[in-house]
């Protein structure tokens, strides 16, 4: 809206100052005519030239109106095509977001184009700009052109999408927004990281939703060695079961990992969709309703144990026999 507002109070401003150009009788005012006659020269000294182009400030003045021209008209086809194009098609929306991101880029590429090939200046010329701009980049430009075409290869590669699921140098979240230099990540606390694009090309990147949102966890039980793994397996099968957030299909197992120092392990292998952002909260729940059942069937969660031999030692020891619960 702010941008709507801002084109709208310079196309206005514009209209009043070509009808006042055209109707205000300038021979009854010779103050005001050589003034004019003086802003009129000014604008049109040339500054400096781009090829056989004079760029003057009344130039530079109409190339900022038209950017912001076709800034306004690349973001409202966007719109457009995502409301009347995009909306009714099935499609991933991080698919979306990269065909309406694309559009965008073509109309700004074609629009500019076109201004300047009907400014009058040869395309062919532009080689100075990219001349300078070489040496920009080799000035301490490289970040930004690099995330820049790192944003390119995402929109257009896809390994990572708006709203998918990912993890980067211990950073994990949803994806937001991808932008020409930097992609935003949401996290579970509702902070949004702005990381460089280049960033989810030169680095490993855990997508956990690239093909779909289904994702596995797992959490670890360890039992007494009086218990019966059996029994176990089918308390840890039928706690999973019982949470609405486990899937069905494909369903939990139980694997039977090692016989440990003080416990038999057990590894609790489940599969969701709903809690897929949040898996510490699903463990949690699975953990409050395992430890319940243990405790209605009489399954013990043991403590470390460890035997102590004495080999020698300095006086008397006493021992004490007496069955005291650890503190």
């Amino acid at each position: 809206m702010k941008r709507i507002r801002l084109l709208v109070s310079v196309a206005l401003a514009a209209l009043a100052l070509l009808l006042a150009v055209t109707f205000v009788p300038w021979e009854r005012y010779p103050v005001l005519q050589r003034v004019l006659a003086d802003a009129s020269r000014t604008l049109s000294a040339p500054l400096f030239r781009l090829g056989s182009v004079p760029i003057t400030p009344a130039f530079l003045i109409k190339a900022i109106l038209y950017v912001l021209l076709l800034a306004f008209i690349a973001r409202r086809s966007r719109r457009l095509f995502h409301n009347y194009v995009l909306d009714r098609l099935t499609m991933e929306a991080g698919h979306k977001y990269a065909l309406e991101t694309g559009i965008e880029y073509v109309i700004i590429i074609a629009g500019l184009a076109i201004g300047l090939e009907s400014a009058g200046m040869n395309l062919s010329s532009l080689a100075l700009v990219g001349g300078a701009l070489g040496i920009g980049v080799g000035f301490g430009l490289q970040p930004i052109v690099s995330n820049f075409v790192s944003g390119l290869v995402i929109l257009f590669e896809g390994p990572v999408k708006v709203g998918d699921r990912v993890e980067i140098t211990e950073l994990n979240g949803d994806v937001v927004k991808i932008g020409a230099r930097s992609t935003w990540v949401r996290t579970n606390d509702n902070i949004i990281v702005i990381m460089p694009n280049s960033e989810f090309i030169v680095k490993p990147v855990i997508n956990w939703t690239a093909t779909d949102r289904q994702v596995r966890f797992s959490l670890s039980v360890g039992v007494g060695y009086g218990s019966d793994p059996e029994e176990v397996r089918q308390i840890l099968l039928e706690v999973a079961a019982g949470n609405s957030d486990v899937l069905e299909e494909p369903g939990p197992d139980v694997v039977f990992t090692e016989f440990g120092e003080s416990s038999l392990n057990f590894d609790l292998r489940y599969w969701t969709v709903s809690k897929m952002q949040t898996p510490k909260v699903l463990k949690s729940d699975l953990y409050f309703a395992i430890f319940q059942a243990f405790k209605e069937r009489g399954i013990e969660i043991p403590f470390p144990q460890r035997d102590l031999h004495l080999r020698s030692a300095a006086g008397s020891l006493r021992i004490d026999t007496t069955n005291t619960p650890p503190r």
